[in-house]
């Protein structure tokens, strides 16, 4: 019987796109962008491939920066440019896995110009998936390293001028001429016959990671209509006139025969080898035992929420570095917006008996809230068991869920009370402390200088946590 040929979306996506708002069934991108194009070709490779459980896709910031919205593998995104120096320690902490950078020109070539040159230099087992649009498409038709010469944009109204910008950025000659390389080709995808031979470049530079051969790189020359003001049927012919000529399409490099697969010492020195590798002369740190009020306060994850100012930040520090003293494993990661006061604020901290695989909390079992905005905002989030703590001096909405413990803390007029209100944070963290037991007053006694920046300010903090932690206590 013949075989039935049965077409269908690869594998490599997601049925429906879930985690983007609202369609679920069509990609965000302009009409004729190219990204969707280059997005089945490599789905339909990594399903040929059989490597969909063992691929970790990296997205930096650009038109590309929602990929993970598409890509049924392993995702993350990471700040502007920095997408192949994320990918170097993926790869490195995980050799199984293929690892692909997924960036455009405006992200790779200008403020991640250094972040490819290196780790092109050094040969890291990483795919490169790079989309040459020759310009700045996300943030509103920029000049781009790769605009081409005399080609208008928001920030070239007259054309790129090569005596006064340069001329145009050929990152894949460029590469090309570094001996780490391993495989470097430029496609497009203005025609059937381009499209088909940029599918095999996408499969070859793939296989040369699964292979172990190092480094490899696929050019693709792809059209933004919304940035170059050009009618989407009309993009492809754009593109043969204007591009073609300034980038040729073909390999420039391609090594793969003359090179034997190598791989990567991992390197898992223990902290004792590190400190007599260095001969470092450190104290023996001082470990101070927990005494924990019940098992569901054990390796917890905590989110801490205010207004910039309130010492959010600071408050998770304390209790990330008592952590540390007491022999635990512990991460600590702030987000906070660009307002140095009245902004919003927050961190995670993650306490733990085993390594910590992301420093991120989306369901936090504990949250301290700071101020209203972010108790109605995380509240929802807490797991079910979790705790609930709360400045009641600023916020006058009890929590609503009857699911979670819940504390509330006059943080602020206790620190009023000592004399300065910007302890609260400091209060809020002793409170924790004899709430659940799960680290000492010793251990956040020793770490408090490390976590206060004003040094005189130690003491009166010292006495706030003890505040803190005597208001739990006859709460209890």
């Amino acid at each position: 019987m013949a075989k039935k040929l049965v077409l269908e979306r690869p594998k490599g996506f997601y049925e429906k796109f879930e985690r983007k708002p609202g369609d679920k069934s069509n990609t965000h991108y302009c009409p004729g962008c190219g990204h969707g194009i280059i997005h089945k070709l490599i789905a339909e490779a990594i399903e040929d491939l059989g490597i969909q459980e063992r691929v970790i896709m990296v997205s930096p910031v650009g038109c590309s920066v929602f990929v993970y919205y598409y890509f049924k593998t392993g995702n993350i995104q990471v700040a502007h440019g920095r997408a192949p120096a994320v990918a170097t320690a993926l790869k490195r902490a995980n050799p199984n896995a293929i690892v692909v950078s997924y960036q455009g020109d405006g992200d790779l070539a200008a403020i991640g110009g250094n972040n490819i040159l290196q780790a092109a230099n050094r040969g890291e087992h990483i795919t490169v998936f790079f989309v040459n649009n020759a310009i700045y498409g996300m943030t509103g038709g920029q000049m781009a390293p790769t605009t081409l010469p005399g080609m208008k944009t928001a920030t070239t109204p007259y054309g790129r001028d090569v005596d006064n910008e340069g001329p145009p950025m050929k990152v894949s000659e460029l590469l090309a001429t570094l001996d780490g390389p391993t495989y470097i080709e430029r496609g497009a995808i203005w025609d059937n016959k381009s499209i088909a031979k940029s599918r095999m470049a996408i499969r070859k530079a793939l296989q040369c990671q699964m292979d172990g051969k190092g480094f490899s790189l696929v050019e693709t020359l792809a059209a933004c209509p919304s940035g170059w003001k050009v009618d989407p049927k009309d993009q492809y012919d754009w593109m043969h006139e204007h591009m073609a000529p300034y980038f040729p399409l073909g390999v420039m490099k391609d090594v793969r025969d003359e090179r034997e697969p190598w791989h990567r010492k991992k390197r898992d020195n223990s902290a004792t080898e590190i400190i007599e590798a260095l001969d470092l002369n450190l104290p023996e740190p001082q470990r101070f035992p927990s005494e924990i009020k019940k098992d569901s306060f054990s390796n917890p994850s905590i989110k801490l929420a205010g207004f910039g100012g309130q010492g959010i930040l600071s408050a998770g520090a304390m209790i990330a570095n008592a952590a540390m003293e007491q022999g635990l494993h512990s991460s600590w990661i702030p987000s906070y917006g660009p307002e140095m006061r009245g902004g919003t604020a927050y961190c995670f901290v993650n306490i733990s008996e085993r390594e910590i695989g992301s420093p991120t909390v989306s369901h936090p079992d504990v949250l301290m809230a700071f101020n209203l905005p972010s108790l109605v905002k995380f509240e929802p989030d807490v797991k079910p068991g979790g705790l609930l703590m709360y400045d009641s001096t600023i916020i006058d909405q009890a929590p609503e869920r009857s699911d979670i413990d819940v504390l509330a803390v006059p943080a602020t007029k206790i620190a009023d009370d000592l004399g300065n209100t910007r302890m609260a944070n400091t209060v809020m963290t002793g409170a924790y402390l004899a709430r659940t037991g799960i680290l000492s007053k010793e251990a956040l006694e020793q770490t408090m200088p490390k976590a206060i920046k004003r040094q005189n300010m130690v003491e009166a903090n010292l006495k706030a946590l003890a505040a803190g932690i005597d208001f739990a206590m006859k709460s209890a």
